[in-house]
Parts: C-alpha cells; structure tokens; sequence
C-alpha cells in the first residue's frame, strides 16, 4: 500500500522559512513524477512545484525564487524549502506523486485540477504566515 506522510507544517511570520518533507512508503520512488500542491481557504488545490526523475523541476510564478523542491531518492522522501514566506502562502501543502515517467505532470501534461494527474497523495499539512 502506498503512502505518502508530510512533515508538521507549521506557523511562521512573513519572512521566515519552512521546510517540508514528505516520505513515500510501500513504493520505491525511480523514475516518477513528485510534486508539492496547496490549497488556500476558498480556494482550488494549485500546483507549486514539481520535479522529475531526472531532477528537472518547475514552478508556479508566485513562488518561483523562493520555494526550491527536491528529492532524495535513497530515502525516498521529497522535500519543499520555502523562504521569503508570504501571508498568501498560508495553505494546506500536499505532496502527490505520479506513477512512470515520460508525458506527466513534470513534463508539462495537461493535467486539470483538483487531482493534476497523481496517483497518490498525502493527506496535507497547514502551513500559516502570520503578517
């Protein structure tokens, strides 16, 4: 059974930093897609990054310079550093993770909301920027 378990968001005023792990088990993470999601109060889960098996990795404009994603396939655990946090970044954070490599949601794939093409998904955790 695969799961995927995201670390303790947290509370942090603007400024400041956060870092989120999110560790997959029953699976082993190769040649997959990740990727960090968030959904803000009222409204629709959204992607923030994603990385590929060949650590390409992409981003949403707002938190491009900010947020870097990455991986360490050894211990199968994706991670998202965010810094110069924002108050609009206050959200419940999401790690989702897409079987197989090629066309996916990494690569650029058409992949709606609210589910983006994942196969799997943790079950979230809040992150709050206090102004």
């Amino acid at each position: 059974q695969v799961q995927l378990v995201e670390s303790e968001g947290g509370s942090v005023q603007a400024g400041g930093s956060l870092r989120l792990s999110c560790v997959v088990s029953g699976y082993t993470v190769s040649r997959d897609c990740m990727g960090w999601f968030r959904r803000a109060p009222g409204k629709e889960r959204e992607g923030v990054a994603s990385i590929d098996s060949d650590g390409r990795t992409r981003y949403a404009d707002s938190v491009t310079g900010r947020f870097t994603i990455s991986q360490d396939n050894a211990k199968n655990t994706l991670y998202l550093q965010m810094d110069s946090l924002k108050p609009e970044d206050t959200a419940m954070y999401y790690c989702g993770l897409e079987l197989g490599w090629g066309d996916t949601y990494c690569s650029g794939r058409d992949s709606p909301p609210p589910d983006y093409g994942m196969d799997y998904w943790g079950k979230g955790t809040l992150v709050t920027i206090s102004s």
